[in-house]
């Protein structure tokens, strides 16, 4: 691209574009980043300047940029239909991967409700489960309530906020929400009941199965992100964990949504969080993956249980009024079985050695002074700074600690997004060895040479 489009175009992302989880002011006073294309694992911004996809377009892309069988699939779709509604009527792409996803999620989750993106998928969970109580059998119309985890982040619609609890996105619509019941965060490096992960019994999910059975008679349902929390700061739950709430919501009749948004499809290792501890909850949320980071799809999966509580005459009300414009769009659906036949084929059999690769990578910058913390499960995983090792002091935020080192890693060429001062590490599933090397090697040699002092601010 020539200087002057470039100028004008940088101008007009300024003078327009509103970007989300950005501050516009920081933002508007740097030259923009503006990608024009992308190979592989690679983008490409305007001056022909290349950055290693470092979180996977944020947490989706799986295969790398630009892939020719998933670029395939969607012009072979566009030869039949772009897009029809799913309202009263079907298409064959969306069949045909309703189909493949009961097929390799966890046994039990047979019925498929589509939707736009992460957070429209939880919501639908967090509605079906409301109605489900006043249609079931044996109707409970005070299960109203719902228990997530202190640090949750499952969306940015109003349902979703209410179950999430990260105060900075949220807190100033707190008068819109509504009330939910708070279990204590899995957080082993910051214990919220002050115990070493050493010596403690899962003690978090003792006091989370303790609030499901004294709420069990108001309780709707229990929202975790299965194995790991995402935006919280990459929290992994303990080993057990998610068996034992799945036990505990059965015990007291208590539905369970999983939302594997960011966990799903192969990012934790395994095709589903879920099965790592053979679990069926009953919802599971997907998306992002979905369609391998190409479209807009999303999926909220549940039990014929669930289902048979929405069926009856017309006239009875039973009907599920929720529903997407783009729901079930064909060239997301063609995209994602593509997608998905790559993953089980190809990706998955591959992902042993890199997850070793990169706890390799890990335990080495876990020496490095301003690290207080690494955490990883799958091919994810978050590098907590901290001011002192010893106290786990935090770095003061006005600092900007994890958006100054994720400028200089782009300057390096790597692209990282931080999570306050956690640094996110979630490259695209299919990378090779060398460039997670080449990715771990760059942000190390930041961390190696950060030094305390506050900086210019940096909308990162």
């Amino acid at each position: 691209m020539d200087a002057a489009a470039r100028t004008q175009l940088e101008q007009w992302d300024r003078d327009h574009v509103w970007h989300p989880f950005t501050p516009m002011q920081a933002y508007a006073a740097e030259r923009p980043l503006i990608i024009e294309r992308g190979h592989g694992c690679f983008l490409v911004d305007v001056d022909g300047k290349e950055y290693l996809d470092g979180v996977s377009s944020l947490w989706c892309n799986v295969h790398g940029h630009c892939r020719p069988e998933l670029d395939e699939a969607i012009r072979r779709q566009l030869e039949q239909i772009a897009h029809c509604t799913l309202l009263g009527q079907g298409n064959v792409p969306s069949v045909l991967l309703a189909r493949k996803l009961v097929e390799l999620v966890p046994p039990g989750l047979t019925r498929v409700f589509y939707s736009d993106d992460g957070a429209t998928a939880v919501e639908v969970a967090l509605k079906m489960a409301f109605q489900y109580w006043r249609q079931c059998s044996r109707p409970q119309p005070r299960k109203t309530r719902y228990l997530a985890l202190h640090g949750a982040y499952h969306g940015d619609t109003l349902g979703d906020v209410s179950v999430g609890d990260i105060g900075r996105f949220h807190e100033l619509f707190a008068p819109l929400l509504f009330s939910t019941l708070r279990a204590p965060q899995h957080h082993c490096y910051r214990c919220p009941l002050g115990l070493a992960r050493s010596t403690c019994r899962i003690d978090c999910a003792e006091a989370a199965v303790k609030l499901i059975r004294e709420h069990a008679d108001t309780l709707a349902a229990v929202v975790v992100e299965p194995l790991l929390q995402g935006a919280a700061g990459m929290i992994p739950a303990p080993e057990g964990y998610l068996c034992q709430l799945r036990e505990a919501t059965r015990e007291a009749n208590v539905l369970l949504i999983a939302d594997e948004v960011a966990v799903g499809f192969g990012r934790t290792g395994s095709l589903f969080a879920c099965s790592r501890e053979e679990v069926t909850p009953d919802f599971l949320c997907l998306a992002k993956g979905l369609t391998g980071g190409y479209l807009p799809l999303a999926a909220t999966l549940t039990t014929d249980e669930v289902y048979s509580a929405f069926l009856g005459k017309p006239d009875a009300g039973k009907t599920f009024f929720h529903g997407h414009t783009y729901t079930g769009n064909p060239l997301g659906a063609a995209v994602a079985l593509a997608s998905l036949q790559l993953l089980v084929d190809s990706v998955l059999p591959e992902l042993p050695a890199k997850v070793t690769r990169l706890r390799e990578h890990l335990e080495r910058m876990r020496e490095l002074p301003c690290v207080g913390d690494v955490r990883q499960q799958g091919l994810m995983a978050g590098v907590e700074l901290v001011q002192d090792r010893d106290s786990k002091r935090a770095f003061p935020s006005a600092w900007r600690v994890g958006p100054r080192v994720c400028r200089q890693v782009r300057d390096q060429g790597v692209l990282l997004r931080p999570l306050g001062d956690v640094i996110v590490l979630m490259p695209p599933l299919a990378i090779e060895l060398s460039l997670l090397d080449r990715l771990c090697d760059v942000l190390y040699n930041v961390l190696q040479h950060l030094t305390p002092e506050p900086d210019a601010p940096s909308q990162a």
